[in-house]
């Protein structure tokens, strides 16, 4: 599971990124950061080590007489 972010490590990485948000915007945002943070670590799980990249890409070629 992904690690619960709180109030404050949001606000902190608010101000790293430029912004000034008061307690109520806080508090508004921090239930969809949650979620995001879950959404994340629930793909993650989806995608493992055992899932190999293609390596190659090839397009199909229009075939024009």
């Amino acid at each position: 599971m992904a690690s619960e972010i709180t109030r404050d490590e949001l606000r902190v990485r608010a101000v790293r990124a430029g912004l000034e948000l008061s307690e109520d915007e806080l508090d508004q945002l921090l239930p969809g950061v949650k979620r995001a943070y879950n959404q994340a670590d629930d793909l993650r799980k989806l995608v493992t080590n055992a899932d190999e990249p293609a390596a190659v890409f090839a397009p199909a070629r229009n075939q024009r007489e």
